[in-house]
């Protein structure tokens, strides 16, 4: 008689593992799916035609809003919400959870918003045209709700310019930014949105709350920003130019700033100023005035706030700015000159540019 075999245990250990791994794995993607990625503001994303789920939950892991990009697209395949994503802008944000992202992606809800860019650099009246191009209310409405004393706001800002100069109400403190709005927002409620976004970027998280910045007040830190603003075209000139007009501020000396001038004389830029426009009677000329103007004379990006916030150390006192938008820094008004007279000689038969301090 042969000898029977002996009968097989059961793997029980094995397959305990295995449970825990999956159980884990399940919990996991569970997880990420109902747990927000973090916190912060909303992003605007654009979702291009024709993106896959896969495709959409990778940017949004990439921008930090999703936690996996990989159980997001999986929710999407195994809901079938990955036929339902419809291509367009939305705001959405990492305090929302994968399936409140998803359910946001499949709706209709950016036809009845109205998209508004503010470029870096557009005026108080700028912008109040912009509004009302783009169909979202009264420039004049826009301008007297931006002036508005009793405006409240949770950050510093002067009533008055420096030295009791009367300063243009909220010029500088419009974030430059592409804005969702409510068709049926008024005026007022436009003003809202761009302050609550300046608190956002520049006084939560650039001054971290406080109302200076190494001993610098929030608007001293916005005017020179508008400053650098309006005078520079390439990025990194910014802390240069910052770095000048501190130099110069330090030393006793007029700024001399060519935008300041452009504020001054209103509606539109001349391309070369004249000598009778830098003598125009005006605190914010400062070809007449010592100091910094006494408030913003354009509303400044984030790049340009950092610039003035940390200014380059540099030892120059001038520069004059090139064809191309770029600056040649120098040391003295000799050198500035020359600089001044090379540009010229080379520009042929174009404008001459900004000359910045002269």
């Amino acid at each position: 008689m042969s000898r029977g075999r002996k009968p097989r245990r059961p793997r029980t250990k094995r397959s305990r593992l295995v449970l825990c791994a999956v159980a884990a794995a399940v919990a996991y993607a569970l997880w990420t799916l109902i747990i927000p990625a973090g916190s912060g503001p909303p992003q605007l994303v654009s979702i291009p035609q024709g993106s896959s789920a896969w495709q959409v939950a990778s940017m949004l892991g990439k921008k930090g809003i999703a936690r996996s990009s990989i159980t997001m697209a999986a929710a999407a395949y195994l809901t079938g919400r990955w036929r339902h994503i419809r291509a367009g802008r939305q705001e959405v944000g990492p305090a929302m959870n994968a399936l409140e992202i998803l359910a946001l992606l499949c709706r209709e809800s950016n036809h009845s918003w109205v998209w508004l860019t503010i470029p870096e650099g557009y005026t108080l009246r700028q912008i109040a045209g912009a509004v009302q191009e783009a169909g979202l209310g009264d420039a004049d409405s826009f301008t007297g709700a931006a002036r508005e004393a009793g405006l409240s706001v949770s950050f510093p800002v002067p009533e008055t310019g420096l030295e009791g100069l009367p300063a243009g109400r909220l010029e500088g403190y419009l974030f430059p930014d592409t804005y969702r709005v409510d068709p049926t927002a008024r005026e007022a409620d436009i003003v809202k949105q761009m302050l609550h976004r300046f608190e956002q970027v520049v006084y939560q998280g650039l001054f971290s709350g406080q109302p200076t910045y190494h001993g610098r007040s929030l608007s001293e830190v916005i005017i020179l920003a508008s400053l650098v603003e309006a005078e520079a075209k390439h990025p990194k000139d910014r802390p240069v130019i910052a770095g000048v007009l501190m130099n110069r501020l330090r030393e006793g000396q007029r700024l001399e700033c060519d935008a300041t001038v452009q504020y001054a004389l209103g509606d539109g830029r001349k391309e070369r100023l004249s000598y009778a426009d830098t003598q125009v009677e005006s605190p914010y000329n400062t070809y007449l005035h010592a100091g910094l103007t006494p408030g913003p004379v354009c509303n400044p990006g984030e790049a340009s706030i950092r610039a003035a916030m940390d200014p380059a150390n540099v030892p120059y006192f001038y520069y004059v700015a090139r064809p191309d938008g770029s600056h040649v820094f120098s040391r003295t008004l000799e050198e500035h000159q020359a600089a001044i007279a090379r540009i010229r000689g080379g520009a042929g038969s174009q404008p001459a540019n900004r000359e910045g301090h002269l």
